[in-house]
């Protein structure tokens, strides 16, 4: 009897430490590195990200065909507007967003692909406790596939590895990630926008990697 009592509670241990689909903390800072599989893009961007004001901005640099580019966009998805903000010229272009906010979460229906150390488990801090997830999204034009990456404690995004057919892998890393908002201002539109009018025109997807969460 005690031996049953015994692997019952080890069971139950067992399945309590199973890693669970997690949100990301809603207020984060850091930056990213994208790429994709084509080599047609490849980009470096620092954000900061507000999913209870469904707020995000993006500062952003990295060549695309063969071609660079800068951008700096805040994203506010409440209000449906996206501005594209020139602090050099002070102009700002504002235009209509209809895509959804989705916040940087794990999907609750991912399944766990895996559960490892980055680096090494030999000694303290010498090692980072990571799970991977993966699955598949039904995305406004065609299902994509996913495969991402979250540390264990904290649910702080790592890597994710987004695939559809229309633009193939893409793979996104974060880092130096900090919670909180480092400058909550940024979230806000700078007084040379203020009396810019709505642009009228074809709504298209902002170039945001944040729609891929």
């Amino acid at each position: 009897m005690r031996a049953l009592i015994l692997f019952v509670c080890l069971s139950v241990g067992c399945l309590a430490q199973r890693p669970q689909p997690c949100t990301s903390p809603p207020l984060l800072t850091g930056s990213l590195s994208v790429s994709t599989q084509s080599e047609k893009l490849m980009a470096y961007a620092e954000y900061s990200h507000d999913a209870l004001g469904k707020r995000i901005r993006l500062t952003e640099f990295g060549s695309y065909r063969n071609k660079t580019f800068h951008l700096d966009v805040l994203l506010l998805f409440s209000k449906g507007v996206m501005y594209e903000i020139n602090n050099k010229n002070r102009t700002c272009c504002k235009k209509p967003l209809s895509a959804d906010f989705h916040p940087m979460e794990i999907p609750r229906n991912a399944s766990l692909l895996g559960q490892v150390v980055i680096g090494s488990s030999s000694g303290p801090g010498q090692g980072l406790l990571v799970n991977t997830w993966g699955g598949e999204l039904q995305m406004k034009k065609e299902p994509a596939k996913y495969m991402s990456t979250v540390t264990e404690f904290g649910c702080i995004p790592v890597t994710t590895l987004f695939h559809t057919n229309r633009s193939g892998w893409m793979m996104t890393n974060f880092f130096n990630n900090v919670i909180g908002l480092v400058e909550p201002q940024r979230l806000v539109p700078p007084e040379f926008c203020k009396d810019v009018q709505l642009e009228e025109g074809p709504d298209e997807d902002p170039l945001t990697f944040f729609s891929l969460f």
